[in-house]
């Protein structure tokens, strides 16, 4: 691997391939290394989860998984959190929980590491919106914004007290202040 990049391989080489801590992702037929996710990253990943799957899970409307690949569209991405609504998650013939999830996420959320380019980050979003996700968040820490992809790639800036869009029908208020105070630990 060479400056994050690997030559072309195919996708079906790609899922092939053993998996990397931090993961990889496959990307316009290349295959891109994530990077290692740091502590505000971590705990924001933890919170958002929580607290999606606390109002969602119990009354089996959707589920929120971090670190989730999902392989559609000829790309192979594994988004900070995935979130499917309860009769789209893939289950095995056991009725179990699928490991191979080859569809879209319904909602997405990508936590920016210091060290990505926003530009990256957003056209994994963007590619998502192509293939019928209804929802992409791209949370800036250094900017304590959020932007919001929209069904038809529109694209909106959320700051402060702004209350952010919500994947339906889950019931949950957000506020952009309110995911920044779970950075706050006293």
């Amino acid at each position: 691997m060479t400056n994050g990049f690997a030559p072309s391989v195919t996708l079906e080489e790609f899922l092939r391939l053993l998996e990397t801590k931090p993961a990889s992702e496959f990307v316009r037929g290349e295959i891109i290394k994530k990077p290692m996710p740091q502590g505000e990253h971590s705990r924001l990943q933890s919170k958002l989860c929580a607290a999606i799957n606390e109002v969602a899970e119990s009354q089996k409307i959707a589920y929120a998984f971090p670190e989730l690949r999902c392989s559609f569209g000829g790309y192979s991405i594994v988004p900070d959190i995935s979130v499917f609504l309860w009769e789209r998650i893939p289950l095995s013939f056991l009725g179990r929980i699928a490991n191979r999830f080859e569809i879209h996420p319904d909602w997405v959320i990508e936590i920016l590491s210091p060290d990505r380019k926003q530009t990256k980050v957003l056209e994994n979003l963007l590619h998502c919106s192509q293939h019928g996700t209804k929802l992409g968040w791209l949370i800036d820490l250094e900017e304590e914004s959020i932007l919001v992809v929209f069904p038809e790639q529109r694209v909106k800036l959320f700051r402060k007290k702004t209350r952010l869009p919500i994947l339906r029908p889950i019931e949950l208020v957000l506020t952009v202040e309110n995911v920044f105070n779970w950075l706050k630990m006293k």
